[in-house]
């Protein structure tokens, strides 16, 4: 792997300096913005810092390395192949491209495979470590004499990519994706050819189709009917009788030479149905609070008439496949056991959405010595309500985050000076950096139509250079502006501000199929289900991320726009991102089912996902605390899908405790609020005892307070019920519900769960139902709900 250069949060090395470096010399750029309006704000088109980059400093254009025939349009960063586009550190080929279940790299003379099954694990099960499978190549496949001076990308679709070499002589074009046990093949100029690393053990040779054993993985070779293999020296070939077409196929390991021999059956049944396209769609039914995603595959019969093929499933995948059924082998990989569809030119996947709130309600420090404690606290927050750590994007949205907590809280408990304060700091941030005044060269976002992306100065870790984390930055700003919608309709309404919000949303997960500003979903790769954080993604482990939380974030801020200003498109993309991802997370972050990573890692979670593994590590810190915490924040009502298991919540902590030694001595609200999901009556201990705790960078000890005491009444998350509105979550303590609704329109409603409970919730409202009745707004109570079907606790909260 090259040298990572630090990207995330805390870096020490991290640069914010306005300027571009050529020949080793730092030249201030400081254009002034000529403004383009959207609404009552507005962008630049003027450059006013540091331009993303793709080979060489001053190579701004990345179409370089596209073909004529690639897509117009936007180009898609932030995914597992981006190495291949942008080509960051070489100048002619990518970095290990992870697509799972196999790895690919590209040289000059063709497409190296790697099946690699063996991790490669380093640190100790207490301290740093990581585990990967690195790339480790069994079979180079290519054109015999082809010798391509660079590798360009002739084609992308949702999960596929299609790289091209060109010799002036040869020609080759591959398709490869996620998923896809088959790599797909058109050639000129040339035989195919497949060099292998050592001489390939063949099992089987019918003339059109071989199958060889290299370094352990089973492999086939399909070419065109009248073609045959051949084989000489480690090298197998064929003349393709002149048709140009062929596939390769890595099988699932198998314990007999009979079942290789079966899987080589099927998969040749769908070898030259080429996959061509893939694409995503997804259906969110408030009613019955499910998501259907769909996964489809076009195909193109370069013979035969199947025009179906085979797929492999993650995890995430195969434990909510609707309608199918996987068979068995699985593939390894480095996110688990890969599950195989065969003859399917689609699958489904059906989650249940659990809702989210825009805060936990005030059921357990409304009122006596508690409401005095908070109330003193929100107080001490109403002089400087974000607290902001810096100027950049990062460290603005970190400050607008906190304010957003804050106003939300000052609210539930009539603190409408503390709420205005809060909101007033958010409209007059918001406005400010949605202004491209003339002149303006910071706190302003300049659109680059080169990269098709919306950058905000000054940047911070590689957020302009490399398109790093602005699904990270810019999720602050639209959960901000979410809340701030709630009180100011006006202010967020399409014709004022509302324009600049979506800008942000489209910039880092574009909602809209063909849009000519940004690409579809930018920084979430879809069949992963999760999102990548480095633009360029050029490291020999492949792309990476680390704060998933933060990436869920942005994910429930697209839900409360969208339910606040009546956009139901940007809610139910919300609401596709936030479901899969929070199944992704509780895999490759948790492995919450203890089946993901290897048996010899020793931990039970890691701090960042890459292509080809993870790691119990971060970009910024070696503690514990940070390695942990940096998938946990912010804490949010957007964030409760962390207590979907508490079990697991109280493995996560004890593993943070044993490895650190004790208890956390740094990001100790963090960590405690996460405990609350799991053991909140510990957590509010936790709390209690150390009133001299250092709040982590974008918090409050207001929101601390809140957080925890609240879920010392509300108890544990109640996964088994959900509600038919996206703002809405059933919270379970010793073995009654409570139900909790939240209401960001001027209209009332009525909130029907899945179990029949109903509950009323006024007009900017936030209504419970259970023992305690409390509804933002007005602290001497609020809209009566109607009857639980639970009885009310028989025991009494915590003090």
């Amino acid at each position: 792997m090259k040298p990572p250069v630090p990207h995330r949060r805390w870096a020490l090395a991290a640069a914010t300096a306005l300027a571009l470096v050529v020949g080793g010399l730092a030249i201030p750029v400081t254009r002034a913005a000529e403004a383009a309006p959207v609404g009552a704000g507005s962008y630049t088109t003027t450059p006013v810092g540091p331009l993303p980059s793709g080979c060489g400093a001053m190579s701004s254009n990345p179409r370089q390395f596209a073909t004529a025939n690639a897509p117009a349009g936007p180009i898609p960063t932030n995914d597992w192949w981006s190495s291949l586009l942008w080509k960051r550190t070489d100048c002619s080929f990518s970095e290990p491209l992870h697509a799972h279940p196999i790895s690919y790299d590209t040289f000059g003379d063709g497409l190296g495979f790697s099946a690699n099954s063996t991790p490669a694990i380093s640190g100790t099960a207490t301290g740093v470590g990581e585990f990967h499978y690195p790339y480790v190549q069994d079979i180079r496949v290519g054109v015999a004499g082809l010798a391509a001076p660079l590798v360009k990308v002739d084609g992308w679709t949702d999960w596929t990519v299609s790289p091209h070499w060109s010799d002036g002589t040869r020609t080759m074009r591959a398709t490869i994706g996620h998923g896809l046990p088959f790599a797909y093949f058109q050639t000129t100029g040339g035989n195919a050819q497949i060099s292998t690393a050592g001489n390939p053990d063949v099992w089987s040779n019918s003339g059109t189709t071989i199958g060889f054993r290299v370094n352990g993985h089973d492999y086939v070779g399909f070419a065109p009917s009248g073609a045959s293999w051949t084989v000489a020296s480690g090298r197998i070939s064929s003349t393709l009788a002149g048709r140009g077409y062929f596939s390769v196929a890595l099988l699932p390991p198998t314990s007999s030479t009979a079942e290789r021999a079966s899987l080589a059956a099927t998969y040749g049944q769908y070898a030259h149905a080429h996959v061509t396209g893939t694409q995503v769609s997804y259906v969110y039914n408030p009613a019955t609070s499910g998501l259907t995603t769909t996964y489809a595959f076009t195909t193109t019969a370069r013979e035969g008439t199947a025009t179906q093929t085979v797929v492999s499933l993650y995890p995430h995948q195969w434990k909510s496949l609707s309608g199918s059924t996987a068979i068995t082998p699985t593939y390894p990989s480095a996110r688990g056991r890969m599950k195989v569809l065969t003859g399917v030119n689609q699958f489904r996947t059906a989650m249940k959405f659990q809702g989210i709130l825009p805060e936990l309600p005030a059921v357990g420090d409304g009122s006596g010595g508690d409401l005095s404690t908070l109330t003193g606290h929100l107080a001490a927050t109403r002089a400087n309500p974000m607290d902001q750590r810096g100027n950049d994007t990062y460290w603005t949205g970190k400050g607008l985050g906190r304010a957003a907590r804050i106003a939300e809280i000052a609210d539930q408990v009539n603190d409408t000076t503390t709420r205005d304060s809060a909101l007033n700091a958010i409209r007059s941030t918001l406005t400010d950096w949605f202004t491209a005044s003339s002149g303006k060269t910071d706190r302003v976002f300049y659109y680059d139509n080169n990269w098709g992306t919306l950058i905000g100065y000054p940047a911070s870790y590689g957020s302009d250079q490399e398109l790093n984390d602005h699904h990270f930055h810019y999720g602050y700003y639209i959960a901000a502006a979410a809340t701030l919608a709630k009180f100011d309709p006006a202010w967020a309404a399409t014709s004022r501000y509302g324009g600049m919000v979506d800008l942000l949303i489209r910039d880092a997960n574009n909602y809209r199929r063909g849009d000519t500003q940004f690409p579809y979903l930018r920084d979430f790769d879809i069949y992963a289900g999760h999102d990548w954080a480095s633009g360029h993604g050029s490291f020999g482990s492949g792309n990476n991320q680390e704060s998933s939380s933060e990436g869920m974030n942005f994910a429930s801020a697209l839900i409360q726009w969208g339910q606040t200003t009546g956009n139901t498109a940007i809610r139910d993309a919300g609401v596709f991102l936030y479901t899969t991802q929070a199944a992704a997370i509780q895999e490759y972050w948790f492995d919450v089912s203890d089946q993901n990573f290897p048996t010899a890692f020793g931990h039970s979670t890691v701090g960042m996902v890459w292509g080809d593994g993870g790691a119990y590590a971060t970009w910024f810190s070696a503690e514990p605390e940070m390695i942990q915490g940096i998938n946990l924040l912010p804490v949010t009502g957007g964030h409760l899908y962390l207590g979907n298991n508490p079990a697991y919540v109280r493995t996560n902590y004890a593993e943070l405790v044993r490895n650190n030694g004790g208890q956390p001595t740094v990001w100790q609200d963090i960590l405690w609020q996460f405990q609350a999901l799991g053991d909140p009556d510990a957590a509010l201990a936790n709390l209690r005892a150390n009133p001299g705790y250092t709040p982590e960078e974008g918090e409050s000890r207001a929101h601390t307070f809140h957080w925890i005491r609240n879920l010392a009444a509300l108890g544990n998350v109640d996964t088994t019920v959900t509600g038919n509105h996206p703002l809405s979550a059933v919270f379970s303590r010793n073995g009654a519900r409570t139900y909790v609704a939240s209401n960001p329109t001027a209209t009332p409603i009525t909130v029907t769960f899945s179990n029949g409970t109903t509950l009323a919730v006024g007009a900017g409202k936030t209504a419970t139902t259970g023992a305690y009745t409390w509804s933002g707004g007005n602290a001497a109570g609020g809209v009566p709900p109607t009857t639980p079907t639970d009885p009310p606790p028989t025991t009494t909260p915590p003090t």
